[in-house]
């Protein structure tokens, strides 16, 4: 059989094939931007979580998303929530701002993990 069993020679090519990995790359920064903006952690070791879950939850759409737009939109829906959901806080990384009372809470990208939140007196 040719092409491999149950292949379709007519078949259009999987979608993640024509997806270059900087363009994947280019999201992942996009994510890490709006994570360090609404889920501040302390530096060097926040950082490097922040984009080991920026990478995770960019993989898990990957591995959904059944077309480039899907993923895009997936991508997209979950960081303009983050946005709405939030007003942007202040976060002890970024220049020129200062740090104020911490609260817990989850993180509104991946739900599963909990990162110190600042939040205004």
């Amino acid at each position: 059989m040719q092409g491999g069993a149950g292949a379709d020679p007519n078949a259009a090519p999987d979608w993640r094939s024509q997806l270059q990995p900087d363009a994947r790359q280019r999201i992942v920064n996009k994510i890490m931007d709006t994570l360090v903006r609404h889920c501040p952690v302390p530096l060097p070791d926040g950082f490097s979580e922040l984009q080991r879950i920026a990478v995770r939850f960019e993989e898990n759409i990957y591995s959904v998303a059944t077309s480039q737009p899907d993923y895009l939109r997936k991508i997209s829906l979950k960081m303009l929530s983050m946005e709405t959901k939030t007003q942007p806080i202040l976060n002890p990384a970024l220049p020129n701002q200062e740090v104020i009372v911490e609260k817990s809470r989850k993180c509104r990208i991946c739900g599963d993990c909990s990162h110190k939140r600042r939040s205004s007196n």
